[in-house]
């Protein structure tokens, strides 16, 4: 159930979204009508294991280094209450496919894998895909579905993102092209993630932030990211945030409907 302070922002939201009527931007213009205004496009390999997921009663312990779930509190949980509460909306996750291919985004991060079903949505054909799990039993479900997908551009780290993430950027120099940051739903650790990732951006490179209005902490979070003075354009579509480095977009922000 939303909390008081998401109704709150997401009225505040319905009445400063915009849509292409409205753009003058020729960048955002363009973005809205070729990848956010798009018809829903699903992955059926990724739905149907997103099925079997909310039909899979197991339970498993699950070891959050995040804010945990706001409604399951137990680390006891079932795979298909996880799956119920956890996964990125099937909606959400094919616009992210359409931002990956309009950005020509091969090298991709995913920062809180969750069951996988949106990393199987990031792993285009031609894409290296690497997502960090923290949970070890959440992380081996994800590993199951990438298997059965067939999914050899997935790499998945599993450990705490506090440690796997800089370990990874120390052992890799190339630049990253699209990150996916759905973790740690807290100021700090958001922070922290952009900040160790940002030297490895390029002017083309985009950054989604999932949740940006789930709590107080997060909404400033996310007004100081847009604010970045390598960020040179960022979009409020509610549930995420985006934001974009290249010099010539010249500082722009837009809250945009979907």
């Amino acid at each position: 159930m939303p909390t008081i302070f998401q109704i709150s922002t997401y009225l505040t939201y319905w009445l400063d979204a915009v849509d292409e009527h409205s753009l003058h931007s020729p960048f955002f213009y363009d973005l809205y009508t070729k990848v956010i205004d798009m018809p829903y496009t699903g992955n059926a390999i990724a739905e149907d294991r997103r099925k079997s997921l909310l039909e899979n009663n197991t339970s498993i312990s699950v070891k959050d280094f995040g804010v945990g779930s706001m409604t399951l509190k137990s680390n006891v949980r079932r795979i298909s209450d996880i799956a119920r509460t956890s996964l990125t909306p099937a909606n959400l996750s094919a616009l992210y496919t359409r931002l990956i291919a309009y950005s020509a985004s091969t090298t991709v991060l995913e920062l809180g894998t969750s069951l996988g079903i949106n990393t199987l949505y990031l792993a285009l054909p031609g894409t290296r895909v690497t997502t960090f799990e923290g949970s070890p039993e959440i992380s081996a479900q994800a590993r199951t579905g990438f298997e059965a997908a067939g999914a050899t551009n997935i790499n998945l780290v599993q450990g705490n993102i506090d440690q796997t993430l800089p370990s990874w950027l120390a052992h890799s120099s190339e630049k990253i092209d699209f990150v996916f940051i759905d973790a740690n739903h807290r100021y700090e650790p958001t922070m922290r993630y952009f900040q160790w990732l940002l030297p490895r951006v390029h002017a083309q490179s985009v950054f989604v932030f999932d949740d940006i209005h789930y709590s107080k902490e997060m909404q400033q979070a996310w007004q100081e990211l847009r604010q970045h003075t390598l960020v040179y354009a960022s979009a409020d579509l509610y549930r995420c945030g985006l934001i974009f480095f290249d010099p010539s977009l010249n500082k722009q922000h837009v809250v945009l409907q979907r």
